[in-house]
């Protein structure tokens, strides 16, 4: 039987340069590795351009603009859903004959509007409790009342994603929330470059966060451990590619703090390689960071706190902290010890339950049966 696959993504999955969309174009990479045919459907926003690399992977690369004007602000329909409604892409689907995975709570507008019989939905979030999160942490007033409202409208919504097929949630702590809500929910880990774990047994000498500064908790977590080393002696690079005016600000107070500037994939690899420890840090709990994976395949030591690693099953390959104080005592421990060879073995281990192939064959298997 031949496998055809349309799959709506919110954004154009490549480059795969941030968390949702690395999940997005390894997910088509591997579908497509197992014979899957893909009709993708992505939005186009923000000077980004058509992407050829992505032909490679599908049949066809469908092109829709994502409306992003002031009027959608006032809409009941939440903002990241309403700009994307789009006519020709309520045309391409309506009448199809083959399923359709959407990527995100914000692509399922022709799902709530068509009732689409053979449809799934890949939830990247609990979308209204990360834009709460996203309230908790953001200081403009502005975008505080942005976000909260937001929030309500996707909560909203939310019960739209009842007309699917199917839910693939990204997460146990989503599953079991979203298994709630629909009785076919699977849980299929995140999609990501599937790499050998380092090896790098060779100690490192500084700290290492990384994380896209556009995002307001990315910000809260580097201001709050800048505030954690400022008066140590230990190395803090903070690595970004954005530079954030608070987060400069607090860096020329401090010797021994650093802002790195990662143009691409191959400066974080680098970051990575040579970090004794990585502090993962987050102030509200959605899915799971695909940030973690990456540092668990090519960086050696983590400090993470609960809200970033419970619920994820990948516990056990971390070292917890939340306070001040919890934090500066881990650091010291870890400066200390090797990342062994046995440490290397624990991870591979574990992250077998993560292999791209596995997550692409269940998918497989429960949209076409086979």
């Amino acid at each position: 039987m031949e496998k055809k696959l349309h799959i709506v993504s919110f954004d154009i999955p490549y480059p795969p340069n941030y968390g949702g969309i690395i999940d997005v174009f390894y997910k088509i990479k591997e579908l497509h590795q197992l014979g899957v045919k893909i009709f993708l459907h992505a939005y186009i926003f923000d000077k980004k351009t058509k992407q050829k690399e992505l032909e490679k992977y599908c049949e066809k690369v469908f092109y829709y603009e994502r409306k992003k004007r002031v009027p959608s602000l006032f809409s009941l329909l939440p903002f990241r859903i309403k700009s994307r409604v789009n006519e020709m892409l309520n045309n391409n689907l309506k009448n199809l004959n083959f399923p359709i995975l959407f990527e995100g709570l914000h692509t399922v507008y022709p799902l709530a509007k068509f009732n689409l019989k053979d449809a799934y939905v890949r939830t990247h979030n609990i979308e209204h409790l990360y834009f709460f999160g996203l309230a908790k942490s953001e200081r403009s007033i502005f975008k505080k009342i942005f976000f909260q409202l937001e929030g309500w409208k996707l909560k909203i919504f939310e019960k739209q994603i009842k007309k699917a097929k199917g839910i693939f949630t990204i997460s146990p702590f989503e599953q079991k929330y979203f298994s709630q809500l629909h009785e076919n929910s699977h849980y299929i880990p995140a999609f990501h470059e599937c790499l050998e774990i380092k090896n790098n047994t060779k100690n490192g000498d500084f700290i290492l966060f990384h994380g896209d500064l556009r995002i307001s908790d990315n910000v809260k977590a580097a201001l709050f451990l800048i505030d954690v080393y400022k008066n140590t002696s230990y190395k803090f690079v903070i690595a970004s590619s954005i530079k954030e005016k608070r987060i400069l600000t607090q860096i020329d107070e401090c010797d021994t703090i650093f802002l790195e500037n990662i143009r691409d994939k191959k400066d974080l690899d680098l970051l990575l390689n040579k970090a004794h420890i990585n502090t993962l840090i987050t102030f509200q709990k959605t899915g799971i960071k695909l940030k973690l994976l990456n540092t668990l395949y090519k960086g050696k030591h983590i400090i993470a706190n609960t809200e970033l690693i419970e619920d994820t099953g990948l516990e056990n390959l971390c070292n917890i902290a939340n306070t001040k104080e919890e934090i500066l005592q881990k650091t010291a421990q870890l400066f200390k010890e090797k990342f062994s060879d046995l440490e290397v073995e624990k991870r591979a281990k574990k992250l077998n339950e993560f292999k791209p192939e596995t997550a692409a064959k269940k998918i497989v298997r429960i949209i076409f049966k086979q």
